[in-house]
């Protein structure tokens, strides 16, 4: 009974599982067919990947209600940014561009706060004018963002090639005692910096929607969907890497492109997740997720591949190219001037996400 019961609702697990098993089978016939099938094999293998991340995503979502803080902080951002770090180090294996995880991370930071943030700013004041939030938690994810940023891909621009395995060691440290600290105040006596006081019958809605999404399963069967989720992903991103490298190939294509992929594949779960917060006027929820994923990102994700450098002995560009650093230069600013006053409104919804707009331009380009 159980068991039927979590295949009719991991059906998309299921999905994934076969076209693993399909892509696994016919991956030499798809790449004697050429570019074009290698390219529609590879759209497919994405969307398939999103569906599957977004399972991965719900049941650590469940997990973190069950378990409460710190726990559930951890399980949140691990499972997101697994999924990234995964993708990223197959890719890596292969014949990818040496910028690709840096190209991943701007376009992480891109997507989260000019693009989600952005987009719900914008529609969530067209329907209820401006929405409060805490400015504490802004201000905290900004510096920390601009200080993780700085460290790992503004300042490598001017490390000696010879000597960047030390400073590929320090920033591995670095990022890890930034993080440490960050989750020790999320969840300890600073947790009120990220959260906001909501009307009593706003808190009722929620703690039903959380109810009625989150008593039915249970904790054992969210940990093995988990590792079943990363796992198919895994194989899944495998395939999708070798499909992509043949279908782009001597087309012209922008080498972002794929950087891109991978961050709007980590991002898909957290894109509707921080829209329906903004439609329901929760703000704040929105506010965390759009921030608190582009600093996971950064902070998690560059100690890892970091870790990896150095243990392969083949380091990787992680310094950003002179557009790159004035995107995240003005995504920053106006990300401070934007959410100082603890309310955001549709202009500043707007502003983010011409910015985002830009970013696409920029990537069109080339740049």
């Amino acid at each position: 009974m159980i068991i039927a019961k979590w295949f009719k609702q991991e059906k998309y697990l299921l999905v994934a599982l076969a076209i693993a098993v399909a892509a696994y089978v016919g991956e030499h016939s798809i790449l004697e067919m050429g570019q074009g099938a290698a390219m529609v094999a590879a759209a497919a293998l994405i969307a398939t990947i999103v569906l599957a991340s977004m399972r991965v995503a719900h049941h650590a979502e469940t997990l973190a209600v069950k378990v409460g803080d710190p726990y559930g902080t951890m399980i949140l951002t691990l499972s997101a940014v697994a999924v990234e770090v995964i993708i990223l180090a197959i890719m890596m294996s292969g014949e990818s561009s040496p910028t690709l995880v840096r190209d991943t991370i701007y376009a992480a930071v891109m997507l989260d706060i000019n693009g989600i943030l952005g987009l719900a700013a914008l529609l969530g004041g067209l329907k209820h004018g401006e929405q409060p939030y805490n400015d504490d938690s802004s201000r905290t994810y900004g510096v920390m963002i601009l200080t993780a940023m700085g460290i790992s891909m503004i300042v490598p621009e001017f490390i000696p090639d010879a000597k960047w395995h030390y400073y590929s060691a320090f920033t591995i440290v670095a990022m890890i005692a930034l993080y440490a600290l960050f989750l020790r105040m999320q969840v300890g006596k600073h947790s009120y910096f990220f959260s906001y006081s909501y009307p009593r019958t706003e808190k009722k809605l929620a703690a039903a929607d959380d109810e009625e999404h989150h008593d039915e399963e249970s904790t054992t069967t969210s940990i093995v969907t988990i590792l079943i989720g990363v796992v198919l992903i895994g194989a899944l991103a495998e395939f999708m890497s070798a499909f992509m490298d043949t279908g782009l190939r001597g087309t012209g294509a922008p080498p972002a492109i794929a950087a891109i992929v991978v961050a709007a594949i980590s991002a898909a779960p957290e894109i509707l997740t921080a829209l329906r917060a903004a439609l329901r006027n929760r703000m704040q929820a929105t506010v965390n997720i759009a921030l608190g994923a582009s600093l996971s990102t950064v902070i998690l994700t560059v100690p890892v591949m970091e870790a990896i450098a150095l243990y392969t002995g083949q380091p990787f560009i992680m310094a950003m190219s002179p557009v790159q650093t004035v995107m995240v230069m003005i995504t920053l600013i106006v990300a401070a001037i934007n959410l100082n006053d603890g309310e955001t409104n549709a202009i500043e919804g707007m502003t983010h996400f011409i910015l985002f707009a830009t970013f696409i331009m920029l990537t069109a380009l080339g740049l």
